[in-house]
């Protein structure tokens, strides 16, 4: 495969609802994209970075940087698939949401050119995924009340609720005692310590699915400890960023459960190795989201369609986020979305949409 060079650009995409965030209250989501572009093929890839290094240390701005710099450049001596593009990134330190992006918009067009789809390479055995959906951080829990129910009169066959100190026992409380049954799980976003632990054992009486991420990323041993603690599993979010992170968490007893974001493990191929290692464990995953595009919605949708993903994850409809998404809207039937079937992603933008959503261009030339 001959590419020709990559296409930058930014979209700017309005929020159905504004979330909050620690520099403000965010009503727009801003995403880097990259196109492939070859003599007769293209692809697309998107880059789950946030404005702002407050999920990890990769921003939107950081990201344009490191691929015109170095990435890109780097490629220029050939790419003749994927897999090819994390090895020559290798030397390069960190940066994962970029490579991600870069191999994704690879292995779609890799994969456009032999009419093959994501989910069959990524080793799908489902047609459609059961949907789950995430809520923040509410002013009310009255508030909160609302939003779930409207989740779930929509069909979402799983409630997520953010939690942090303070926001935590009552709405988890006050949820349980209006939906007895519901799959529920909660995400804390490194927001406790291991001195919370007592605390944090006061959710086992609410039958959660998992309580996900609740110690600092770099804290795997206290996640160990803190399993020991709970009867509720614990699952690891930013602190897995490889299959030998997962491997290795796995091993010391930190997790029980894995979200698995691509963005955050250098892209769809380590994620499906992540997938491997947990299935031989025995461990279930499940696809986390990060308010994605319909592109790498697409991708995500492939990816959770692997038979180690048995709990639903962050996959939902287009409306769940987007007053206008890039691609067609990904429309959710009886709680569940269709696995893509077209060659490479199986979606692409739509030209006007994509070109009245752009803020910024560039074409950086392999070679």
């Amino acid at each position: 495969m001959k590419l020709s060079g990559f296409e930058l650009r930014r979209v700017q995409m309005p929020l159905v609802t504004p979330f909050r965030t620690s520099f403000g209250i965010q009503t727009h989501r801003d995403i880097p994209l990259i196109r492939a572009v070859g003599e007769d093929v293209e692809g697309w890839g998107e880059c789950v970075a946030l404005v702002d290094p407050v999920y990890s240390s990769e921003y939107a701005d950081g990201v344009i940087d490191v691929m015109t710099k170095f990435f890109i450049p780097a490629l220029a001596a050939g790419i003749p698939d994927a897999v090819s593009v994390s090895h020559t990134l290798s030397p390069f330190k960190g940066h994962r949401m970029a490579k991600a992006a870069l191999e994704m918009a690879v292995l779609d067009a890799e994969l456009r050119l032999a009419a093959r789809s994501f989910a069959r390479e990524l080793g799908s055995i489902h047609d459609k995924v059961p949907c789950g959906v995430s809520v923040g951080i509410m002013d009310s829990i009255p508030q909160l009340l609302d939003f779930v129910a409207r989740y779930i009169d929509e069909g979402y066959r799983r409630i997520k609720i953010k939690i942090e100190p303070g926001w935590d026992i009552s709405p988890v409380a006050a949820i349980r005692e209006r939906w007895p049954s519901i799959p529920l799980q909660v995400d804390a976003n490194t927001a406790y310590t291991l001195a919370d632990a007592r605390h944090l054992a006061k959710l086992d009486d609410f039958d959660l699915l998992l309580i996900e991420q609740p110690l600092d990323e770099e804290d795997v041993l206290g996640h160990a400890e803190l399993a020991r603690q709970l009867h509720t599993p614990i699952c690891l979010d930013e602190s897995i960023v490889s299959a030998a992170s997962a491997a290795a968490a796995i091993k010391l007893g930190a997790t029980s459960v894995i979200n698995i974001k691509p963005g955050r493990v250098g892209g769809y191929l380590e994620a499906r190795r992540i997938h491997d290692v947990a299935q031989a464990n025995g461990i279930p995953v499940w696809c986390g989201g990060m308010v994605e595009s319909g592109l790498a919605r697409a991708a995500n949708i492939a990816l959770a369609s692997l038979p180690g993903f048995t709990l639903p994850g962050d996959v939902s409809a287009s409306s769940r986020f987007y007053v206008q998404d890039i691609t067609g809207p990904w429309v959710m039937e009886d709680g569940y979305l269709t696995v893509p079937t077209g060659p490479g992603l199986g979606v692409e933008p739509i030209p006007e949409i994509l070109e009245d959503l752009t803020t910024w261009k560039r074409w950086v030339p392999l070679g």
